[in-house]
């Protein structure tokens, strides 16, 4: 005798309902812990590449094959409070120097060509070597940004990089692919 979906038991079907919320939460946690993870862009810090209120797919799963690069956009947390998260750009990874004289960046001793800055800036920072297994970082708009020049970030430890920002998707206006 076959037994045909009206013939079960309530309690039959209350236990595949249940079976398929646990497996979906399952899922969407793996993925949200290893894959990719939304995240919204808070301050002005990014602009003109980010604005306020955008909100992001950050990959994690791309920093478990590889280190961050120059010139990626990353999500990290905060060195001074781990619970806050931050979003910058990677200027110099673990074994190059970094110098700042009068508003250029030079990483090994090549001037940077930034076209995303915002806006001049006329910061000195000096010349040294970033650690390995640390990055150096700082935001788009560099006249209004707590990156790595300041103390409270400093060099940021590999173990805190989150992912890299990939795509924006909100508003639907502003979508596009980060480099």
């Amino acid at each position: 005798m076959s037994e045909n979906n009206e013939s079960k038991s309530w309690q039959d079907k209350a236990s595949e309902w249940l079976i398929s919320i646990i497996v979906a939460v399952g899922l969407a946690l793996f993925i949200r812990t290893f894959l990719v993870e939304p995240y919204m862009v808070s301050g002005p810090s990014m602009r003109p590449t980010l604005q306020n209120a955008e909100r992001l797919i950050v990959n994690r799963l791309v920093y478990r094959i590889r280190e961050p690069q120059r010139g990626e956009i990353i999500v990290f947390k905060y060195p001074s409070d781990p619970r806050r998260d931050f979003i910058k750009r990677v200027i110099a990874v673990g074994g190059d120097t970094i110098e700042i004289k009068d508003g250029k960046t030079f990483v090994n001793g090549d001037q940077l060509n930034e076209t995303y800055i915002k806006e001049p800036f006329h910061t000195n920072y000096p010349k040294v070597t970033v650690p390995k297994g640390f990055i150096f970082v700082m935001g788009d708009n560099r006249n209004n940004s707590e990156d790595s020049r300041y103390a409270d970030v400093g060099f940021v430890d590999l173990s805190l990089v989150k992912g890299k920002a990939a795509i924006v998707f909100w508003p639907f206006n502003a979508f596009k692919v980060l480099p």
